[in-house]
């Protein structure tokens, strides 16, 4: 049963004088197609209209004012000309210089952190050779937001030493973006499942898999929607539906790999499918021990495409390579979800969402399907009347499960809140601390969201509990716990 604390005095986390801010200096390039497939002609057509000269001077005074901004700029400029080529009459005929100038028509700059950088988690990772002992090698990972209010997942790196004190690696000034591999094959039977989850499945979608093999490519159900296009025996209505539907689903999982001689600051995690095109929200990152010792790296996002939301997980060992893939299930449909670190009882466990008020908790066999939920909790406490989640993924602790909550109270306020679940049953509640331990200051009422402070993802380091956090949705710190203190609050001390 839920014990109250009842002591008066509060437990407040203590901030660190660690901000980090977004930097609208950090740029990615992207392909820019200006409108429709003619406007796209005209701009190549007028680009064909310039002299030698012309076109070495103009590239020229490019590669002089972007190429210092980024890695492997001709490269990238070489890359979106091959992507409008099929535009270009006899395109093998144009010298190398053209054919760069082309391509940066088709490129523009994107600031990924112009607007904020925020909701951080925090995990641990190997220690590198040098590294004293007692120190403590971490990566965070936080939300990216810029233009048109696109998120992504930034990353950056350091190290916690033995008095606990937090030192960042220095942040390369490039940015840059992975080589992206679509999913070698899909399952039909868990792909009609997905489709079914979501609400998607109808006569067209089910007669386009009845046409595929049991495992199907990319390009196989592509070559199925080509020939789906024209089949008169379906409206042009639910022929459209049901295309979009199966390549939004088929395009959302991939892999990515990036380059093992960049820092990890300089790689960003940027939509790619289009059910990420409006942004990859609140990624909270878990250190995740199997049953034989093998660490793999989860983290659970939203990917949100302007109008639904679709929670993914990424699979990752090294920070170098990562699998996206869809979670599957009747409750893999709400956001807010966080894995536990390792198994309980042989099965998965995770903590998410569901009614957009209230916490639950799940169990499965299968990493990718999440069927059945139950309630854990209801908002108790004023500063979470309005709703609560987790605030990333449990931390085991040899008193139970401690895991920081979010809480939205008066005047919409987000404020964390810490509680401690029993490790062989999380659905049991051993204790709550009934106030937040951090709450919105002065500091946290500017910014793009005023009045949050928010976290994915926290560790413990030295009997300290270190929170990373996000202030007003703009910008990250870090405040910290002394562990005895929260655990004697939490009458386990």
């Amino acid at each position: 049963m839920m014990t109250r604390d009842t002591q008066s005095s509060p437990l407040v986390a203590r901030r660190k004088k660690i901000v980090m801010k977004a930097e609208s200096g950090r740029v990615i390039t992207r392909l820019y197609m200006p409108g429709t497939e003619q406007h796209s002609r005209n701009v190549i057509r007028r680009v064909l209209s310039l002299d030698d000269v012309e076109v070495s001077e103009l590239l020229e005074r490019i590669l002089g004012e972007f190429s210092h901004r980024h890695r492997r700029f001709r490269q990238t400029l070489e890359e979106n000309f091959q992507k409008v080529s099929i535009y270009v009459d006899d395109a093998g005929r144009l010298s190398p210089e053209r054919r760069l100038l082309i391509g940066a028509f088709f490129t523009a700059e994107y600031s990924i952190e112009a607007a904020a950088l925020f909701n951080p988690s925090m995990v641990q990772v190997p220690s590198l050779p040098g590294d004293e002992e007692g120190s403590c090698r971490f990566v965070m990972s936080f939300r990216a937001t810029g233009e048109g209010h696109i998120s992504s997942i930034e990353f950056r790196s350091g190290i916690i030493d033995a008095n606990n004190d937090i030192y960042f690696d220095p942040v390369s000034r490039y940015v840059d973006t992975p080589e992206i591999h679509p999913n070698p094959r899909y399952d039909r039977h868990l792909f009609r499942l997905k489709l079914h989850e979501m609400g998607a499945e109808n006569e067209v979608t089910h007669q386009l898999l009845l046409e595929l093999p049991e495992i199907f490519t990319l390009s196989e159900i592509e070559m199925k929607i080509d020939e789906l296009k024209d089949n008169q025996s379906f409206s042009l209505e639910a022929r459209l539906e049901a295309i979009d539907m199966a390549l939004w689903l088929a395009q959302s999982n991939y892999e990515m790999v990036f380059r093992p001689d960049h820092p990890i600051s300089e790689r960003v995690i940027f939509p790619v499918s289009e059910s990420e095109r409006k942004g990859i929200e609140d990624a909270r990152f878990v250190r995740f021990v199997d049953d034989d010792g093998e660490v793999t790296y989860y983290a659970t996002y939203t990917a949100y495409n302007g109008e639904t939301i679709l929670p993914h997980i990424i699979e990752t060992r090294d920070f170098l390579s990562f699998k996206v893939i869809t979670l599957n299930g009747r409750q893999a449909q709400g956001k807010g979800m966080a894995l536990f670190p390792r198994r309980i009882n042989g099965k998965y466990a995770m903590l998410s969402r569901q009614d957009g008020e209230s916490n639950t908790i799940m169990f499965s066999d299968n990493l990718h399907f999440w069927q059945e939920a139950q309630l854990l909790q209801e908002p108790a406490y004023p500063f979470e009347f309005i709703q609560m989640g987790n605030a990333g993924s449990p931390i085991e602790t040899p008193e139970g499960w401690l895991v920081l909550t979010h809480g939205v109270g008066p005047m919409r306020t987000y404020s964390l809140g810490i509680e401690l679940l029993d490790l062989d049953d999380p659905t049991r509640i051993i204790a709550r601390i009934p106030e937040p331990i951090l709450t919105p200051s002065e500091f946290d009422r500017e910014g793009y969201v005023p009045n949050v402070v928010y976290s994915c993802g926290s560790i413990v380091h030295g009997g300290q509990l270190i929170i990373p956090y996000a202030s007003a949705d703009q910008r990250s710190g870090i405040a910290t716990l002394e562990l005895d203190e929260v655990m004697a609050r939490l009458g386990r001390g």
